[in-house]
């Protein structure tokens, strides 16, 4: 499998994992297609820099894992805020954080 197949894969399953869990979570923030789509574009900003940019920097397995993440909660939290005005700062990390949890659960129970 290619390291461009292996990520789409991974890029599609992380992005069925958030939708699951933040799209209700946003939920005062706007209708269901604009959460899902903002979820998507969530993914799309920080899924290729986990998979593509990170992993250059050649850290232990440990402090890729936690910078990326990082990286991953906090990037969302602010398109989830930005694209949801009304949406508390505190709801918007939430709905990140819990997202990206499941995800990496989901994605270390896969490996």
């Amino acid at each position: 499998m290619t390291l461009l197949h292996a990520w789409l894969h991974a890029f599609l399953l992380t992005t069925g994992v958030e939708l699951a869990v933040a799209v209700p979570l946003l939920a005062p923030g706007g209708s269901l297609p604009r959460r899902a789509a903002t979820v998507c574009l969530a993914q799309l900003a920080t899924h290729p820099a986990v998979w593509f940019i990170w992993p250059l920097f050649a850290w232990p397995h440990s402090t890729y894992l936690l910078v990326a993440e990082t990286f991953a909660l906090l990037t969302e939290a602010v398109v989830y805020r930005l694209v949801f005005e009304r949406l508390t700062w505190s709801r918007a990390l939430a709905a990140s954080a819990l997202a990206n949890a499941a995800s990496v659960v989901v994605g270390l129970w896969l490996r």
